[in-house]
């Protein structure tokens, strides 16, 4: 079979599968959630280039095994679909490299992304969680875990290691301080730099207002 005609058929299968897996999600880790990154992946790539077809399957999977949805470890969902898929062993271990390098780990913690795909899937990925679609994210996220909106005597904490972060039972406010308006300086491309300035400032626009209306300020 023509290997473009097989990377179609794969990455068809995959999309379908996600598409299931996370059907009824409701944390804003949803199908749509990946659909955005794995579209802002493939923008990305348009500029910075990179291999289409590893970058699309690591967007597709990012989420599968991900610490806040899943208690499995070690991307093991994600290998086994992978391995059922029969793509080569280098193909498996760049896909899973990739996945493992995409999540925010706390403000104090480095998360470095080495190859290009990786800071392609990576930058994607940061992009959905902060802008307008962002700041929907971060409360329906909240919601899910059934955290406080808000509350003034609770601090930001910068966390300095990933089981810190992992732990934080913190109000959704704080999340924009711990991560969302850090993730602008933390992306890899120029493509992606670019597509963050609005989102960075709609956040704080959104800030700002929010704060005035919680003092009365208006």
């Amino acid at each position: 079979m023509d290997s473009n005609i097989r990377q179609k058929e794969l990455l068809f299968q995959t999309e379908k599968y996600i598409k299931e897996h996370f059907e009824g999600e409701g944390s804003g880790h949803d199908w749509w959630h990946i659909y955005r990154v794995r579209n802002l992946a493939l923008k990305i790539s348009k500029q910075e280039g990179g291999d289409i077809f590893i970058i699309e399957m690591a967007a597709l999977l990012h989420d599968l095994d991900d610490w806040k949805l899943s208690d499995e470890t070690n991307n093991s969902k994600t290998k086994i679909w992978l391995q059922k898929m029969n793509l080569p062993v280098a193909e498996i271990k760049k896909i899973l490299r990739i996945i493992e390098q995409v999540s925010f780990k706390g403000a104090g913690i480095e998360t470095k992304a080495i190859s290009l795909e990786a800071q392609i899937v990576q930058d994607a990925d940061r992009l959905d969680a902060i802008g307008a679609i962002g700041i929907a994210r971060t409360f329906a996220y909240g919601g899910h875990k059934n955290r406080l909106m808000y509350d003034p005597a609770i601090k930001p904490e910068m966390h300095n290691s990933f089981e810190e972060y992992k732990k934080t039972t913190a109000p959704t406010i704080n999340h924009f301080y711990e991560k969302l308006l850090l993730l602008k300086n933390r992306l890899n491309t120029q493509t992606a730099i670019h597509l963050a300035e609005s989102r960075h400032r709609y956040m704080e626009d959104f800030l700002e207002h929010f704060f005035k209306e919680w003092d009365c300020n208006f």
